[in-house]
């Protein structure tokens, strides 16, 4: 499934542990406690990994213990259930509550518990390319690269990673088309550390003028490294929402234009975050903290301590509030000739991208759920990918299009939902001279969304729709950004089992509606590579209106 909750959030860290030869051996066994202050020792606990002294001072190694601990039989023996009484666990009530508190300012807290040493913690913004209208694009970009950078409080990015890693902590800034995400995980007991350095990189952050030159550096050269790869996904996510909605909010580009690297400075950095880093326009989510404690931390530094643009003048550069346009889908073309990058060593050949779309519905909108069905349902890849039984390999895109047409080499479905709007859409790519083809294959099959799914099919994708939902909720990070999209959308968060239950009572005739309900938009399109071939997109319209096809020949399967 590729949905644009835009798209899902996670911090990864990578744990290298190098061992020189003397302490190998004392770290084979964990049992002596220390006091070392938090993050000391393995970081499990207050374990140090040395071993445990016996009463003649020598070192010896525990052994399992006999004693029985419980009334029922080892493993190996049957389980009968008349001569034992047994109780089933159960999950305690205040264990999967989500915590909300206004703030006398309009800044909202909450929390949710959650078994475990350490936490995440972090902010989740009101804010993205959407809003720059007024702006040079690509102030959102610009800000994820400055992130976790100098505070008044941190004079440089070393000091803020030091305050972290003295608690076994990592960090991580993500910017969506409407949303800008600043996290940490970190040790539950150094949450007052955690919500200080919050309050800082996003209400007193310096943006020296050295540090904006390193992260134009960055921008650019991320720039000439997407234009370098053969995976085009993100220039062409950027290019569908610029055709659908064409020159407002989420038709704005998230990547920044190469001819606004210069354009964009600290004081146009600081006035756009003047107006879109204020309280109400913020959630501050914790997941494995205590929530008074967290609500207590914030009230110090994010209500208690001001922003550095109430201290300090700032030069007016763009509007002077914050534009709240709702996103007008408007349907349209975008295209770019050029030369695609190949995999010169899989021995593949250079392929041309084609993207259609359509608009889609809001996360809030009733047929929300049952449109994220229609996504799993037609699914998609690579021809080359690794998949199989829940992996995508019975979905509509595989079996109808990937399994049948050997010169299509990806073909995937994404559903792009908004607070005010949503954009369905298929990337597919193929050979440059197979691209008239490609356009009608697509086509064919947006049109074919409206048949009646089998009774097996539905059924497939609604239990792997939940089972995504929830494996992808056993990561605490993801937790977070849950709480907090929820949280900041509509003020509180529904509980997983709510998603669970509207997914089971999705139908057949939901699906048919919600496809028939796509295909009466405007088509959008954005095209990249050879594209000599593209059909005009009044055709590609006329024929979602008919059955799809672009002409009255028929494809061959062996072209």
């Amino acid at each position: 499934m590729t949905v644009d909750i835009d798209n899902v959030f996670a911090l990864n860290n990578l744990n290298c542990f190098c061992f020189s030869s003397p302490s190998l051996v004392r770290r084979l066994f964990a049992t002596e406690t220390s006091t070392d202050e938090i993050g000391g020792g393995t970081g499990i606990g207050n374990i140090t990994g040395a071993l445990r002294k016996n009463a003649d001072g020598l070192y010896t190694v525990n052994e399992p213990s006999t004693k029985v601990v419980t009334k029922l039989p080892p493993l190996t023996q049957a389980f009968n259930k008349g001569n034992i009484e047994y109780e089933y666990a159960k999950p305690l009530e205040e264990g999967s509550t989500t915590k909300v508190t206004v703030l006398k300012n309009g800044l909202r807290v909450a929390s949710e518990p959650r078994f475990g040493q350490f936490c995440t913690v972090g902010l989740v913004i009101d804010s993205g390319p959407r809003y720059e209208v007024t702006y040079p694009s690509g102030v959102s970009h610009f800000l994820e690269k400055l992130a976790f950078n100098s505070t008044i409080n941190f004079p440089n990015k070393d000091a803020i990673l030091k305050e972290l890693e003295k608690n076994g902590g990592i960090c991580d800034c993500q910017s969506s088309r409407d949303t800008l995400i600043y996290a940490a995980s970190i040790d539950s007991r150094a949450i007052e550390s955690v919500t200080r350095l919050l309050a800082d990189v996003t209400l007193r952050p310096t943006l020296h003028d050295d540090e904006v030159l390193l992260a134009r550096r960055a921008i650019q050269f991320e720039l000439e490294t997407l234009g370098m790869r053969p995976e085009q996904e993100p220039i062409l996510m950027d290019m569908i929402h610029a055709a659908a909605y064409r020159e407002n909010t989420l038709g704005l580009p998230k990547l920044c234009p190469p001819q606004n690297l210069d354009s964009i400075n600290r004081d146009v950095l600081m006035n756009y975050l003047k107006y879109h880093h204020t309280p109400e326009r913020m959630v501050i989510a914790g997941v494995g903290v205590n929530h008074e404690q967290l609500v207590y931390n914030v009230e110090q530094y994010f209500v208690q301590d001001s922003a550095i643009w109430n201290s300090e003048e700032i030069k007016a550069t763009g509007a002077q509030a914050v534009d709240k346009s709702v996103a007008q889908y408007t349907g349209g073309l975008r295209k770019e000739e050029c030369e695609i990058p190949i995999y010169a060593a899989a021995g593949l050949p250079e392929l041309a991208h084609v993207v259609i779309g359509l608009e889609g519905c809001s996360h809030q909108d009733p047929d929300f759920v049952a449109l994220c069905v229609l996504n799993i349902m037609m699914g998609g890849g690579g021809s080359f990918s690794a998949g199989g039984p829940g992996k995508g390999m019975y979905s509509r895109l595989y079996t109808n299009v990937l399994n049948r047409y050997h010169w299509m080499y990806s073909a995937t479905a994404y559903n792009h939902a908004y607070s005010d709007t949503g954009l369905f859409c298929i990337h597919a790519s193929a050979p440059p001279s197979n691209v008239r083809d490609m356009t009608e294959v697509i086509t064919r099959e947006l049109v074919n969304m409206t048949t009646t799914p089998g009774r097996e099919e539905l059924s497939r994708s609604k239990i792997q729709l939940q089972s995504m939902l929830l494996m992808n909720l056993e990561s605490r990070p993801v937790v977070f950004e849950d709480v907090g999209r929820q949280v900041l959308a509509t003020g509180h968060r529904k509980r997983p089992e709510h998603f669970i239950n509207e997914i089971d009572r999705i139908t057949a005739a939901d699906i048919q509606r919600v496809a028939k309900r796509l295909l009466c938009s405007p088509v959008s399109m954005a095209a990249r590579g050879d594209i000599g071939d593209l059909p005009d997109i009044k055709d590609v319209q006329n024929a979602l209106h008919r059955d799809g096809r672009l002409s009255s020949r028929r494809l061959s399967l062996f072209k």
